[in-house]
């Protein structure tokens, strides 16, 4: 039967209507894949199409868990499954299944999730944007000439375009907070180790990259936290387990917070205009909500982690890139990938053991410096963005010099990278739009292991200035 107010449930809505037998899973599924076939072509989100097996899931879907019959999104880094290829957005990967699932994949299964394929990414997440060569440019449903942000950034069009209530994400530097960010959507990166990235992996970049995912409710993304959170075995380390539920969060407002706030980026130059208006307006909320905010930030020596973290960044792409060719039997060749990549790989092939090392200690002891900071300060709101969603092709992919290839993106993400390196928990709210009618996102960053201050506070703010009523154009 035909669903048309498909588009007014979050994830959880989705799964009350399934459980009250108002809709069945496949009506739900086949809402979603309707959906997606009208505006896929457009939005060139979805690279991977898992339909019919969807559909199959939907037919079987179990009783009693949280997303029940509730269509999902795999992006194509991470996430591995056995119905799907993951590619990482790389010709260089075997167009292949994995294995078997990842211990998240199977975790988001074993709560409801239905997945209907994978998602468009940048090669091997490098870029906070998401035009790939193997895949093409993912556009932005709220204006088609513009990035969605990366590297999930075809998750975040997908959801803002109302396919999927939510969708899988992964964070290494901003990749779910800057595409949350460009498209109008909730994002959190959670706590390090909060999130599981086994069987194969202990972490990825030594804890940079944490899982979770992009929705259009702040209750999609606690529950979706619940489901997955949780130490698997053998896990190198692992986040403070949770005093309660994260959803217990959500049931009432939380205690009055001391909120930091800056207009800057952490070489203390301001950010673009939009990106000060986004903060200056979210803190003036925030106020009224009742909340102490005040202006400041930590000390941060930017040049320095900027290269600490570019350092890692490189040796992680060599890894990587040596790791599929020992495994594949091919060997890497400039031909085999985009020019940027290729530039990383070539860097990070001359980071001595030693240099990556000493990259790390300057990233923790910039993260203790950090964490003395925020004693005083239960939160601190930032720009997630130096500047609103870029035009598509203002990157170019193709060029080696890794100088050159960067130079527009810098202060495009100015702080987002810091709290990789902390490993602090961090959430992107959609509570501004610019006149171009453009999504400026704000980002909330919690002290370590406090997911649940950042929830109960961006639930406050939902609720105070719903974010859902706005649709994008496609």
């Amino acid at each position: 039967m035909p669903f048309p107010e498909y588009v007014d449930y979050d994830g959880v809505g989705l799964a009350d209507l399934i459980a009250r037998r108002d809709m069945t899973a496949l009506e739900v599924v086949d809402a979603a894949i309707a959906r997606a076939e009208e505006l896929n072509p457009r939005l060139n989100a979805i690279i991977y199409r898992n339909f019919e097996r969807a559909r199959e899931h939907a037919r079987g879907a179990s009783p009693d868990t949280p997303f029940k019959g509730v269509p999902f999104l795999l992006k194509d880094i991470l996430a591995q499954t056995t119905e799907a290829p993951t590619r990482s957005a790389s010709a260089f990967t075997p167009n292949v299944p994995a294995p078997h699932d990842a211990e998240l994949t199977a975790r988001f299964r074993r709560a409801g999730l239905i997945s209907l394929g994978k998602t468009n990414a940048p090669e091997f997440g490098l870029l906070p944007i998401t035009e790939s060569k193997l895949y093409g440019a993912a556009r932005n449903p709220w204006k088609l000439s513009h990035s969605t942000g990366g590297s999930s950034g075809g998750s975040a069009a997908a959801v803002a375009a109302r396919i999927v209530p939510l969708a899988h994400a992964n964070d290494g530097g901003g990749s779910i907070r800057i595409p949350a960010s460009c498209c109008g959507l909730v994002g959190l990166k959670p706590t390090r180790g909060r999130n599981p990235l086994g069987p194969d992996l202990g972490d990825v970049l030594g804890g940079l990259v944490v899982e979770h995912v992009v929705s259009r409710s702040v209750r999609d993304t606690a529950v979706a936290l619940d489901a997955v959170a949780g130490p698997d075995l053998g896990d190198p380390y692992v986040a403070p387990p949770p005093a309660r539920p994260f959803t217990d969060a959500l049931r009432r407002d939380g205690p009055r917070l001391k909120i930091a706030f800056t207009r800057r980026n952490l070489a203390g130059e301001p950010v673009h205009a939009d990106c000060i208006a986004a903060v200056e307006s979210a803190a003036a909320l925030c106020q009224e909500v009742g909340h102490e905010v005040g202006e400041d930030a930590p000390p941060v020596d930017a040049a320095a982690t900027f290269q600490a973290f570019l350092a890692i960044w490189a040796a992680g792409v060599a890894m990587v890139i040596d790791a599929v060719a020992m495994l594949t039997g091919q060997k890497p060749s400039e031909d085999r990938f985009e020019g940027l990549t290729w530039g990383f790989y070539r860097q990070g092939k001359t980071i001595a053991a030693s240099q990556y090392m000493m990259a790390w200690l300057q990233l923790q002891r910039m993260a203790r410096a950090v964490a003395h900071w925020q004693v005083k300060w239960d939160v601190w709101l930032t720009p997630t963005l130096g500047a609103p969603p870029l035009p598509l092709g203002s990157v170019d992919t193709a060029e080696t010099d890794l100088a050159k290839a960067l130079a527009p993106l810098l202060g495009y993400a100015p702080i987002t990278p810091l709290q990789n390196a902390t490993g602090q928990p961090a959430i992107n709210l959609p509570l501004y739009w610019n006149a171009a009618g453009l999504p400026i996102g704000t980002q909330f960053v919690g002290r370590f292991g406090e997911e649940a201050t950042l929830l109960a506070l961006a639930a406050e703010l939902e609720r105070a200035r719903p974010w859902d009523r706005r649709r994008p154009p496609v």
